[in-house]
């Protein structure tokens, strides 16, 4: 097993990569911004660096601090959590070039799987199904163009090949209103994400968001950990996540797990994944693969009983998988809320000083967060400052374990949007299972929220 890991990110998840490693008897070396030396985290490791002020492009972004404060703890390898570094193919070679090694795919399958022209193009020769479009960048030849969307069919989502976070979007109802929506996307992706590379897709107006979750060992072996529902989101920021995804058929499941793990054998994948789709009227549509751990891994490690970091920790120490497929077994039902640090109303951000902390218990609940009473929530980064995880042996089981945490756990001192999970859990569309992408939007509108 690696001796001394550096946990390149902050909050809950950094927190959750320190436990892995301290059960694995793996030395951790915390790095934080100025704003974030009292992070529960960097308070337990066995060595912290301070590597710069509270801006990311100073401090968790600064890849030659990373790097510098690995050699100067003589850290074996770096684990960057999610959002941050973690998919960045830039970090990862440099960190491999520095002879250290990144908890995470190699460099070439994040370039591979973060362009979103390339990634389909490899699920699609892996037999992954993915949603009709233009099979590959959108080019100057308008008469091509217009022939290519009217086989797809109208409405049609042009994105950015390098987009992420819900931008770089763009849903096109008329033929007359084509060409001029690609020149403006195209414009917006130049500027946002430094590549003006577009492509088109069917626009899948009532679909659900669900994703699989695989780990790969890198050298050809593949399992997949099953799917997960993400469908309850707010700008294309998921609030609610569960696993397994209610009413999907067997068989379906069964042909697009298997697709999966075929995908991640041809990619010889290094580490954890999913694969995200759109899924309507019985049907999956692949749109993109994050190449890192995700929030919601906890909802999955309830169900099946296995540690996801402690497999990227092993894999990463060249022990490979501690499991095979046919001893993943699916049991019972697990619901994450996101718990973060804004208005239940507004969603403006709320961050400041946590007065009085009360994490809730009981059978079948999970907290994962980094909060205690008098930590001040910076209002530098993500609101997300807990993840709160029910399981029950039944989906109606978690939502009543989850209604009874969610009344237990008390943030004092500054704002939360524990009120709107509380409400979602009573609301007869998530209890009924298998609401779309666009129900939550559609519900706070009609509340009034904004």
């Amino acid at each position: 097993m690696l001796e001394k890991v550096l946990i390149a990110n902050r909050g809950e998840i950094a927190l959750r990569i320190l436990r892995a490693c301290k059960e694995a008897g793996i030395k951790t070396v915390a790095v934080h911004s100025t704003a974030d030396r009292n992070l529960m985290h960097v308070r337990l490791a066995d060595e912290s660096v301070c590597i710069g002020p509270p801006p990311t492009s100073e401090s968790y972004l600064n890849i030659p601090r990373i790097i510098s404060a690995m050699e100067v703890t003589g850290a074996d390898a770096v684990h960057p959590g999610y959002g941050f570094l973690s998919e960045n193919a830039n970090f990862a070679e440099q960190v491999e070039r520095s002879g250290f090694i990144f908890i995470g795919p190699r460099p070439d399958t994040i370039r591979a799987m973060g362009d979103k022209v390339s990634a389909i193009d490899v699920m699609k020769k892996a037999g992954v199904p993915t949603v009709p479009g233009s099979d590959g960048p959108i080019t100057e030849d308008n008469q091509r163009t217009l022939t290519i969307a009217r086989k797809i069919g109208f409405p049609i989502m042009i994105k950015a090949a390098a987009g992420g976070g819900g931008r770089g979007m763009r849903v096109v109802h008329k033929e007359e209103d084509l060409l001029g929506s690609i020149q403006v996307t195209q414009n917006e992706a130049g500027s946002y994400f430094g590549s003006n590379v577009v492509y088109m897709e069917k626009f899948l107006d009532n679909p659900r968001h669900v994703e699989i979750q695989v780990i790969g060992d890198g050298e050809g072996n593949a399992i997949c950990l099953g799917d997960r529902d993400c469908s309850m989101q707010r700008r294309h920021q998921k609030i609610i996540e569960e696993a397994p995804a209610p009413g999907i058929p067997a068989s379906v499941r069964a042909d697009i797990v298997k697709a999966c793990i075929k995908a991640c054998q041809d990619l010889k994948y290094r580490g954890a994944g999913t694969l995200e789709f759109l899924y309507q009227e019985g049907r999956f549509y692949f749109i993109e693969m994050n190449t890192r751990v995700q929030v919601e891994h906890p909802v999955t490690e309830r169900v099946t009983g296995i540690d996801i970091v402690r497999e990227q920790l092993r894999i990463a120490s060249g022990l490979g998988l501690s499991v095979k497929q046919e001893q993943v077994n699916l049991t019972g039902h697990a619901i994450e809320c996101r718990i973060c640090a804004e208005d239940p109303e507004t969603f403006l951000p709320s961050p400041g000083k946590v007065n009085l902390y009360h994490s809730p218990g009981g059978i079948g609940i999970r907290v994962d967060s980094h909060l205690y009473s008098g930590y001040t929530v910076p209002p530098h980064y993500d609101s997300l400052v807990a993840k709160l995880i029910s399981y029950g042996p039944d989906r109606d089981a978690a939502i009543r374990r989850m209604q009874n945490a969610l009344e237990e756990m008390i943030v004092d001192g500054i704002k939360t949007n524990i009120p709107l999970q509380s409400r979602l859990m009573r609301d007869p569309g998530f209890r009924a299972g298998g609401t779309n992408i666009h129900y939550l939007e559609k519900l706070l509108k009609g509340s009034g929220s904004h």
